[in-house]
């Protein structure tokens, strides 16, 4: 099954609205979400504090700061494919 990884922190507004686009993607797709909070990890908030909300399909980085639908459909179909 394909992963999804969502790197964010609470309070984070941009990680809120990329989490509520996968919400609307998982309805279509089938796919591991997992969150992952960067402020409770220092090398974490290091890698990706200024970058979040980070998204990764099955471990390739393929989205910041912003979580594109479409973009995102097309990500898994590669993936499912």
């Amino acid at each position: 099954m394909t992963t999804l990884t969502l790197y964010g922190k609470p309070g984070c507004c941009l990680c809120d609205d990329a989490k509520a686009v996968i919400d609307i993607v998982r309805d279509q797709w089938s796919f591991e979400l997992r969150e992952v909070d960067v402020s409770i990890d220092p090398a974490l908030h290091r890698e990706y504090g200024e970058r979040i909300p980070v998204v990764e399909v099955d471990g390739e980085e393929v989205f910041e700061l912003h979580v594109d639908p479409l973009e995102l459909r097309k990500h898994l179909d590669r993936v499912a494919s």
